[in-house]
C-alpha cells in the first residue's frame, strides 16, 4: 500500500447539530489506506462519545496519531509530529495525546520512554475503545494520589481481540470514494514484512456485515468503495463453512471467497465502482476473475505485487511462490479478463539480491506488462528475519537500481496506456483538477487515471471519455458526443 499522510475530510465545525462546547478530537493519519479507514472509525467512536472532531491540533482537546511502521522513515515522521507537541502540553497539561496503529504496536512501552508527554498508546485492535481510554486517563488525572506516575499512561497492545464495527446511525464522512476494510491481519511470514506482528493474523468479517456498511456508505455519499486487506484476495479463507442449514453465503469454494462478496457488492444500488487493494498471487482464481468480468461496476484492475523477478530472491523473501507460478496466475486473470490491467510492488536491493537477479526484474516486468509499479528500495525493519541478513547490498547499488527499474517501469507504463488511445472508456469521475482549471480527473473502468475537460456536475458520475492520448503515467481525453440518432 502506497504511503503517504491524510488529512481527515471530517470536521463538525459547521455542524448545527454538534454542541459547540464539546470536547474535541483530531486525528493525524500517516500510512496506508486501512489507517484513513480506522482514522474514521475511530473519529466516529468519539462522536458517539459527544465529542466533535476539530480542524487542527490547536483548538482539540484530544490528539491522536494513527502511525506506520512499514518503513523507519514513516516512524521518524510521525515522532517528529508528536515532538511538536510537547511544547503545547506544557501550556495545556489537560491535553491528551495518543499514538495509535502500527508504530504503537510494534514499540508498545517505547514510545513513553521517547515521547514522555503521550499519554495512551493503542495497538491496531484498540482504536475502537480510544474513547474510553482517554475517559480513564482523565479519570486518573484526577485522582493523582490513587496513582504512581506511570499509572497516569494507558497502554493497549492486544492483537487478539475482534474490533467492533457498526457504523449505523453515525455520520458518514468518508466522501465519494469510500474504504471498507473487509479482513484484517496477515497470515503469511514475507521475511522482510512487519505487518503480521503488528497486524496480527487474519480476521475476515462477515458478508452480510460488510454489505450493511457498505449500504450505509452509499447512503452518505459514497459513491466507490475500495475493498482493504493486507492479502484481500485471501478474504475468508478464515472463515469457517456454512452449516448444512445456511446456504446463503457458502460460497464457490464451500466457504466465502472475495468472488462471493463482490457479487453481493455490486448488487447495492447507488454504488458505481469496486476496487481492491492489495492482492496475493497466490490467492488468485477463476472465480475472481468472473466476479470482475461480469459487472462493469468493478475495476479491470489489480494490484498483484511480484516484488522481484528472481526465483531465489522470492524464495528468501518467503513469498510462497515462483516467478512461473505468478505468469500462470497473469495468464488465469488474462484468460478471463482479457482487458485486466495490473499493478505491482517492487523491492531493489534486498539482501543477497546479485545483479543478475535484478535482470530478471527489469525482465519480468516488461514480459508481464504492468500499467502501474510502485518500487521501493529495500528498507530492514527490526523484527523481521530478513534484517538479520548479512548479504547487503550497498546502498548506491541500490540506488542505482532504483534508478533502472523506474525507467523499465515508465515505459511499461507507457506501452499500457498508448493501448487505450483511440478508445471511449466510461469514467468515473472523481474530481475537479488541482493544476489545471476546468479540467476533471478521473478513472476508467480498468482503474487509469484520465483527464479532461468537463462540468463540477459530473463529479460523482460515469460519463464516456474518448481517449486521446497517453502518457507513462495517465491518459488525457474529451467528453464523447453523443451518438447520431
Amino acid at each position: 500500500m502506497t504511503l503517504t499522510r491524510f488529512r481527515s475530510q471530517a470536521s463538525d465545525s459547521t455542524d448545527a447539530s454538534i454542541r459547540p462546547d464539546a470536547p474535541s478530537v483530531h486525528v493525524v493519519t500517516f500510512g496506508c489506506q486501512m489507517n484513513k479507514y480506522d482514522s474514521l472509525l475511530a473519529e466516529g467512536r468519539f462522536r458517539e462519545h459527544g465529542y466533535r472532531v476539530a480542524e487542527s491540533m490547536a483548538t482539540a482537546n484530544v490528539v491522536l496519531f494513527n502511525t506506520c511502521s512499514v518503513r523507519d522513515h514513516a516512524e521518524e515522521r510521525a515522532f517528529s509530529w508528536v515532538g511538536e507537541l510537547k511544547h503545547i502540553k506544557q501550556e495545556r497539561p489537560e491535553l491528551v495525546i495518543g499514538v495509535m496503529g502500527c508504530m504503537a504496536q510494534r514499540l508498545e512501552e517505547d514510545i513513553f520512554g521517547r515521547a514522555g508527554h503521550i499519554d495512551l498508546v493503542a495497538g491496531t485492535r484498540s482504536f475502537d475503545r480510544l474513547p474510553e481510554m482517554v475517559a480513564e486517563v482523565r479519570a486518573r488525572r484526577a485522582n493523582p494520589e490513587e496513582f504512581r506516575p506511570k499509572e497516569m499512561r494507558l497502554l493497549d497492545t492486544g492483537t487478539e481481540r475482534r474490533i467492533a464495527v457498526e457504523r449505523e446511525g453515525e455520520v458518514y464522512t468518508g466522501g465519494l470514494h469510500g474504504w471498507l476494510a473487509v479482513m484484517r491481519g496477515c497470515d503469511l511470514n514475507c521475511t522482510y514484512c512487519i505487518v503480521p506482528t503488528t497486524r496480527g493474523r487474519v480476521q475476515s468479517r462477515p458478508i452480510e456485515e460488510l454489505v450493511r456498511e457498505a449500504r450505509w456508505m452509499v447512503a452518505g455519499g459514497a459513491r466507490a468503495i475500495t475493498l482493504l486487506g493486507q492479502t484481500v484476495n485471501s478474504y475468508g479463507e478464515d472463515l469457517p463453512k456454512p452449516g448444512a442449514g445456511d446456504a446463503k453465503h457458502r460460497g464457490r469454494q464451500g466457504r466465502p471467497s472475495l468472488a462471493d462478496l463482490i457479487d453481493a457488492l455490486v448488487e447495492i444500488d447507488g454504488l458505481e465502482r469496486i476496487r481492491m487493494v492489495t492482492l496475493h498471487p497466490s490467492y488468485v482464481t477463476e472465480a475472481l476473475g468472473e466476479s470482475i468480468a461480469k459487472s462493469p461496476k468493478v475495476e479491470r484492475f489489480l494490484p498483484l505485487p511480484l516484488q522481484a523477478g528472481s526465483d531465489p530472491v522470492l524464495r528468501a523473501m518467503k513469498r510462497g511462490y515462483t516467478t512461473d507460478l505468478y505468469r500462470k496466475r497473469i495468464e488465469i486473470l488474462r484468460s478471463v479478463v482479457p482487458d485486466i490491467e495490473l499493478a505491482s510492488d517492487w523491492i531493489v536491493g534486498f539482501p543477497g539480491e546479485t545483479e543478475e537477479d535484478f535482470v530478471q526484474s527489469e525482465a519480468l516486468l516488461d514480459e508481464f506488462g504492468f500499467a502501474v509499479n510502485y518500487i521501493f528500495k529495500y528498507d530492514p525493519r527490526p523484527g523481521t528475519r530478513s534484517a538479520e541478513g548479512e548479504d547487503i547490498v550497498p546502498t548506491a547499488v541500490k540506488k542505482e537500481r532504483n534508478q533502472r527499474l523506474l525507467a523499465a517501469a515508465e515505459r511499461s507504463g507507457r506501452i499500457r496506456h498508448a493501448a487505450h488511445v483511440g478508445t471511449t472508456r466510461q469514467v468515473f469521475v472523481e474530481s475537479a483538477s488541482e493544476k489545471h482549471p476546468g479540467d476533471l480527473r478521473g478513472k476508467t473502468e480498468h482503474g487509469l487515471p484520465v483527464s479532461f475537460a468537463g462540468e463540477p456536475e459530473l463529479i460523482g458520475t460515469v460519463v464516456p471519455v474518448e481517449i486521446r492520448e497517453a502518457s507513462a503515467f495517465g491518459l488525457g481525453g474529451r467528453v464523447a458526443k453523443p451518438a447520431a440518432s
